[in-house]
């Protein structure tokens, strides 16, 4: 019900726009000149966005890096109390049991705490890379005199996608 009210929604909110936007022609006879751009593909396709993940890449790579080799560690005492574990005494089994949940839980603390980490960075950067795109796209919309940008969409056809000329300027460092 939720998603079906939000399509509604936005629906409504092209169309409302779309209106308001033919209301401001001084004649219907001209064209309302619309486009389109995908902030898909500027985060995934763009320079800069590969750049970003590079980025990010060897920023969180140590890491990463480290909470593998936690990880190792972690599966290998596991295994070995499982092993000695008929030779063990209660007292130590248990005292081993404890110290590997302990260590666990120390593990998976430190790996929500990367992750938390590495989606906040990302969206820093994914943030400042979706408004340098939405200054090229108002200042191409001035440019090329466009009445209307969308961003979301169900269906688009080719020849109002603009996201290769934003594409191209984001590459390009304009």
């Amino acid at each position: 019900m939720r998603s079906t009210f939000s399509v509604a929604l936005k629906l409504g909110s092209v169309a409302m726009a779309a209106a308001l936007a033919l209301s401001g022609r001084p004649t219907m006879a001209e064209e309302l000149k619309i486009g389109y751009v995908s902030a898909e593909r500027i985060l995934r396709d763009s320079v800069p966005a590969k750049a970003a993940e590079q980025k990010l890449s060897q920023e969180f790579a140590k890491r990463g890096k480290d909470l593998q080799e936690t990880d190792s560690k972690l599966k290998a005492a596991a295994e070995k109390l499982d092993k000695d574990s008929p030779v063990l005494s209660e007292a130590e089994r248990s005292k081993r049991q404890h110290e590997l949940q302990d260590l666990d839980r120390e593990f998976q603390r430190r790996r929500r705490e990367f992750q938390e980490d590495l989606n906040q960075r990302k969206n820093e950067e994914f943030q400042n890379l979706l408004e340098r795109a939405q200054r090229i796209v108002r200042a191409l919309a001035e440019q090329e005199k466009f009445d209307l940008i969308l961003q979301d969409a169900l269906y688009v056809g080719p020849h109002i996608d603009i996201t290769d000329k934003v594409l191209h300027a984001l590459d390009s460092g304009k």
